[in-house]
C-alpha cells in the first residue's frame, strides 16, 4: 500500500511478513482476533515500541481503567475528536456501534462536538476533551464537576490513560495519513 505521508515522511506500512518479529506477532494476534490488521497497525509497526506500547496500553485501559465499554468509547471518541483524528473517530464510532453498545446518538453527538444527552456520559466526554485540549491543566472546578457527575479520582487517572492511548494512535495517524479501513468506512468522519 503506497501512501503519501505528512511532512514528506517516507513511512510505508509493514505487513505481518516483513515487520520486526515483535510487531509481526502483534499484527498476527490482531488478525487472529479481528480477522484483519487495521491499517494503523501497519504504519505503527515501523517502530515496534510504538505498536507494542499502543496495544499494551489499549488492552490494559480496556481491562483495568475502571470504565464500562460505553464509557471507554466515549473517552476514545472524545480524545480523537479533540485531536481531529479522522481515522480514530471513524474506527471508534464503528466499534461503539457494533461492539461496545454505545447508543448512536451518543457517538453522533461526540462526532459533532455536541453535548451528550446522558448527563454522566456528557460529563465524561467534556472532561476528557478538556483534559486533552489543556494537556491536563484543568481547574479545581473542572475536577469537582467531573466528580459530582459520579466519577472518582481513579477515573481521572483512567482518563489520562485513555488520552495516552489515543495520543499514540492520533499522532501516528496524522503523520502517516493512515487510510481508513473499509470496515470503518460507514462511519467516515472529518472535522
Amino acid at each position: 500500500m503506497e501512501n503519501e505521508t505528512a511532512q514528506g515522511l517516507n513511512i510505508n506500512p509493514k505487513t505481518i511478513e516483513n515487520a520486526n518479529p515483535l510487531a509481526g506477532k502483534i499484527m498476527q494476534g490482531t488478525k487472529d482476533a479481528m480477522g484483519f490488521v487495521p491499517n494503523m497497525y501497519g504504519f505503527m509497526a515501523n517502530n515496534p515500541a510504538l505498536l507494542d506500547a499502543y496495544t499494551h496500553t489499549y488492552h490494559t485501559f480496556r481491562e483495568n481503567a475502571g470504565f464500562t465499554p460505553v464509557e471507554q468509547e466515549v473517552i476514545f471518541l472524545s480524545v480523537a475528536y479533540e485531536n481531529e483524528c479522522d481515522y480514530c473517530v471513524a474506527a471508534h464510532s464503528f466499534v461503539g456501534d457494533k461492539m461496545s453498545g454505545v447508543p448512536t446518538e451518543v457517538t453522533d453527538a461526540i462526532r459533532e462536538g455536541q453535548e451528550v444527552s446522558d448527563s454522566k456520559l456528557n460529563a465524561l466526554s467534556q472532561f476528557t476533551r478538556l483534559m486533552t485540549r489543556t494537556r491536563a491543566n484543568v481547574t479545581n472546578e473542572d475536577v469537582l464537576a467531573f466528580l459530582n457527575a459520579g466519577y472518582n479520582e481513579n477515573h481521572i487517572l483512567g482518563v489520562i490513560t485513555g488520552i495516552g492511548v489515543k495520543t499514540f494512535s492520533n499522532y501516528s495517524n496524522h503523520l502517516t495519513n493512515t487510510p481508513l479501513d473499509e470496515m470503518f468506512s460507514s462511519r467516515k468522519w472529518s472535522k
